[in-house]
């Protein structure tokens, strides 16, 4: 059972987010709290796993909240309700798990609700598999661990085949990830260096301040671009055309 909190300082709404908590079978109510100072006090006690929050509070915003449990060691989900849409892009920037715009009916509740119940579960497994590894009953960095990732996009989670990746476009505060068979793009809140940090070195390179490459789709090189196998022409900048063509030269027979 996931463990929810609704905070909301209008009654009548908050009532009736607790009415849709208490239909929904993996929800279980851990509490009420008219104010985000209250639900601050709250969730330090523990035992909430998932919150319902009102963005527009006396006091207190529900973003300024969210903001201070963002290093919480038992930090739980979070679900925006708000009459305004404006605010969606910061519950994105924020990690929140989804965002229901007022009125909301059961049914898009019951969305959000089934985005918390599948983040939360692939991070208990996570987690699961984590002590395992450490306890020494399953080896360390498998194959399997290493050939995808997930990454959050449009409030839901992502999965990423890392042999699909044909190559990533970095942009102001996101990046678009380009797999092939897929005419659209995923797009992720993450810095370029960060993604690159989680590929393979020996099979992506860095060839621009906005492009990382799948080497093995390498198709042609010229003076200032690279034209992969998708048809696809990226160019190479500067200051990484040496290390690239370093791990070129390392594959010319």
């Amino acid at each position: 059972m996931i463990r929810t909190l609704v905070v909301d300082d209008e009654p009548l709404a908050g009532d009736l987010v607790q009415q849709y908590v208490e239909q929904t079978p993996f929800l279980t109510l851990a509490g009420r709290c008219y104010s985000a100072k209250e639900a601050y006090e709250r969730i330090q006690q523990g035992g909430v796993d998932l919150l319902f929050l009102d963005v527009q509070m006396p006091g207190m915003s529900g973003l300024t909240l969210m903001k201070s449990i963002e290093n919480t060691p038992t930090k739980p989900k979070v679900v925006f309700t708000t009459a305004f849409s404006e605010y969606a892009i910061d519950g994105f920037k924020l990690d929140a798990v989804d965002y229901l715009l007022k009125p909301f009916d059961f049914d898009e509740f019951m969305k959000a609700a089934l985005k918390a119940q599948h983040i939360i579960t692939l991070e208990q497994q996570s987690t699961a598999n984590g002590q395992t590894t450490a306890g020494g009953d399953a080896p360390q960095g498998t194959e399997d661990e290493e050939s995808h990732f997930f990454v959050k996009s449009e409030y839901k989670l992502v999965r990423i085949d890392v042999s699909r990746i044909t190559h990533i476009e970095g942009l102001k505060d996101y990046i678009k990830i380009y797999l092939d068979g897929e005419q659209k793009p995923v797009l992720t809140l993450m810095s370029l260096k960060e993604m690159e940090s989680k590929l393979p070195p020996d099979k992506f390179a860095r060839l621009h301040r906005s492009f990382i490459v799948n080497m093995t789709l390498v198709k042609g090189i010229e003076r200032s671009s690279v034209t992969l196998a998708t048809g696809v022409l990226i160019p190479i900048g500067d200051g990484y055309k040496n290390t690239f063509m370093q791990k070129i030269e390392q594959r010319i027979l």
